[in-house]
């Protein structure tokens, strides 16, 4: 398995800078301990991590065999151990089976359902150097923040295509995205959406309460990649580097009152099959933590960034992600399943009539260009996207799509009293 190239110098980087960068790159010793936390960042007493990277390390999967997968689909329930066979390469011969079990399981749990919701970045000003994002500091990209009046905009286009839930994101920057700034674009998204959620930097119990009490429903964290080792070389600088405080965003989250939190690894970065363990074992002993609190996982991969399009996931194909969704669906067979615009039409298409709950619609992962995408009015001022996404359908156009299959579109179940 050959490393992707994920290292590009700007044209515009100084000298001096240019050589900060590259002897981060190349010099350990001049990255800060990624293990230790940083100034401000809240520590809080969980055993859940030990638990994830303990059983995530211990596993072998080679080891697994035909026998071990028939044992694992024979069993009324999925534990951890039969998980581990169905994530294995024994396990693949079997995807059919895979996927009629985890069809049951989903149907099962939410019917013929499909939830639909939309992101809207609203800034991409980044302090981290994560060597895989489109937004990392060191990326030459047109940046952007969106001030209040032009959040409302895109808001309200979004919401005029018949959209009732987002997804809010930044780039990890304090400075640019306060927690005061992204809690002003959640009170203006109360106005326009009945469920919200937030994908930005991972931050303490007491503003994550702040941003719930804003209109927060749910907080998406990605862990990128739970091998702690891989997890130091992409991600070089900035606050994002220190691995457990981002482990533990989640369940500050649920400390601050959030009603629901989600899990992923951003598939191709290492070892998927550890990844996908990890990701699945991270909910799995939350949820136990917190019974009351909703979680869903995602399954992205990786996808081609501005300035490098030699950016892709490492062995990680459709039928391999096919294997993880219905492996999830199988072991964690109430949580919400989400497959973004980073994947095909036809992938989604399928995926939905067998693992997935959630897809996103009319996506833009630039910043600033939902009207020009929407309404076709010519944008003045946006900034670069963060990746490529490869599904451009419209809103209605999946809504359709979904229909079609004989599924039930929804776009929002929430009654807010």
């Amino acid at each position: 398995m050959g490393e992707n190239q994920f290292l590009i110098d700007s044209e515009k980087l100084s000298a001096a800078d240019l050589r900060i960068k590259r002897r981060i790159e190349n010099d350990r010793s001049a990255r800060a301990d990624h293990m230790t936390y940083m100034e401000g960042m809240e520590q809080i007493q969980s055993d859940i991590m030990e638990k994830v990277l303990r059983q995530m390390d211990a596993y072998h999967y080679e080891h697994y065999t035909a026998e071990d997968v028939k044992r694992a689909l024979a069993k009324d329930t999925c534990g951890i151990e039969e998980f581990k066979a169905l994530l294995s390469p024994a396990a693949e011969p079997f995807l059919e089976q895979m996927a009629e079990r985890a069809k049951i399981e989903t149907s099962k749990h939410f019917g013929n359902t499909v939830y639909l919701f939309t992101p809207i970045y609203i800034a991409n000003f980044c302090e981290n150097y994560c060597v895989y994002c489109g937004f990392n500091c060191y990326n030459d990209i047109r940046r952007k923040k969106l001030n209040y009046e032009e959040i409302e905009n895109e808001m309200r286009v979004i919401a005029d295509s018949g959209m009732e839930e987002i997804l809010i994101l930044t780039g990890e920057s304090r400075k640019a995205s306060s927690v005061e700034y992204i809690g002003e674009a959640v009170k203006i998204a109360r106005k326009y959406f009945r469920n919200i959620g937030i994908e930005i930097y991972p931050v303490n119990v007491d503003e994550y309460r702040y941003l719930h009490q804003c209109g927060v429903d749910y907080v998406t964290v990605f862990q990128e990649t739970y091998n702690a080792d891989k997890y130091e070389k992409l991600h070089l600088m900035g606050h994002k580097r220190v691995f457990p405080y981002r482990f533990e965003a989640q369940e500050r989250a649920l400390m601050g009152g959030v009603r629901g939190v989600a899990f992923s690894a951003l598939l191709g970065l290492w070892d998927f099959r550890k990844d996908a363990l990890a990701t699945a074992l991270h909910a799995y002993y939350l949820q136990r933590k917190y019974p009351h609190a909703e979680i869903s996982l995602s399954c992205p991969r990786l996808r081609p960034i501005v300035n490098n399009n030699k950016i892709n996931p490492l062995d990680v194909g459709e039928r391999q992600l096919c294997q993880i969704l219905c492996a999830y669906r199988i072991f964690l067979p109430y949580v919400g399943i989400t497959v973004s615009t980073r994947e095909e039409k036809h992938f989604r298409d399928g995926i939905v009539k067998i693992a997935a709950t959630k897809i996103s619609a009319g996506v833009s992962t630039g910043i600033g260009d939902h009207e020009s995408k929407y309404e076709g009015k010519k944008a003045a001022d946006t900034g670069d996207e963060q990746f490529e996404i490869a599904d451009e359908r419209s809103f209605d156009q999946v809504y359709q799509a979904i229909t079609d299959e004989g599924l039930q579109p929804v776009i929002n179940d929430y009654v807010y009293v």
